[in-house]
């Protein structure tokens, strides 16, 4: 957990304008533009979703950009070990006092570490029925154009390469 200073955090995870979680995080690097933060696996299960397997003890390294429609975050188990890259299409990141808040926008890829397969769209049925297409065709089509993007990133190279070059910081 973050002990209490300056880098202590709390990321604000909202989907369509209400808040869906709240959790602590450190912060390890800030820019300006691009802010990473790190933090354990927020629930006190795991979670199964056939392609990766989250669990107490896994460490997510945190990426939000306030200038661009996603986030990624760098997945490891408890021994270090990479799981993987979950990206969510978002809106920019706001930075509030204390806080950073991310509205989440449905549509998401997971991005597999290298020589695991490919990278994997999910939740377009989710996307779909969230009615953003409709209701704010400008979000929805950044939503879509981040995530090909991303997709696009991560296929580029064998090794990831231009992908993680994408989270230095």
């Amino acid at each position: 957990m973050p002990s209490p200073s300056a880098d202590a955090l709390t990321v604000v995870l909202t989907k369509a304008g209400r808040v869906k979680k709240r959790y602590p995080a450190r912060r390890l690097a800030d820019d300006g533009t691009h802010l990473v933060v790190v933090a354990p696996w927020a629930s006190p299960e795991a979670r199964d979703f056939g392609f990766v397997r989250f669990a107490p003890g896994d460490v997510f390294t945190e990426h939000y950009w306030t200038t661009t429609w996603y986030a990624v975050k760098e997945v490891r188990a408890s021994d270090g070990g990479l799981k993987g890259w979950y990206c969510d299409m978002t809106r920019p990141a706001v930075r509030e006092e204390g806080a950073v808040r991310v509205d989440d926008l449905e549509l998401d890829l997971w991005v597999p570490p290298p020589g695991r397969g490919p990278a994997l769209r999910l939740d377009e049925d989710e996307f779909l029925a969230s009615g953003l297409p409709t209701a704010d065709p400008h979000a929805a089509e950044r939503a879509r154009a981040a995530q090909a993007g991303l997709e696009a990133l991560a296929h580029r190279d064998r090794d990831r390469t231009a992908f993680r070059a994408l989270l230095a910081y």
